[in-house]
Parts: C-alpha cells; structure tokens; sequence
C-alpha cells in the first residue's frame, strides 16, 4: 500500500453502482454453493465493460499502479 492512499476494495464498484448481480450475491452466505452460483454469473457474464468500470475508477479518483 503507498502511504496517504486507500487501496480499491473487493467489489466496491458493484456496490457503489448498485449492481443487482452483487445486491443478489450479498443475500447469500459467502462460501455457500447459492453464493458461488450467483459469484460465477460476475465471472463468466458481468453486464458491465472494463471501459464503464476504468471510467468509475477516474471519477472517483483512484489510480492504477504496478511496482517497477
């Protein structure tokens, strides 16, 4: 982490979008088999472009690092 930044949290964006597949994935126990179910609609179908998601991340602010 580099000092005086916050890190992007897992799935902030589905949530700050208000995402139903996320709002479903939050009414089921993490780890259970409903929730992987509905886990693996955002990982194989995500209704949502990395262009509307990098676009999200410079509206709010964040940016994108990698070390040397």
């Amino acid at each position: 982490m580099i000092s005086g930044y916050t890190e992007y949290k897992r799935r902030e964006y589905c949530r700050d979008i208000k995402c139903p597949v996320q709002a479903e994935l939050e009414t089921k126990k993490e780890g259970s088999e409903e929730y992987e179910k509905v886990r693996n609609k955002c990982k194989e179908a995500c209704v949502h472009t990395t262009y509307e998601f990098h676009h999200w991340l410079i509206q709010k602010g964040f940016l994108v690092v990698k070390p040397d």
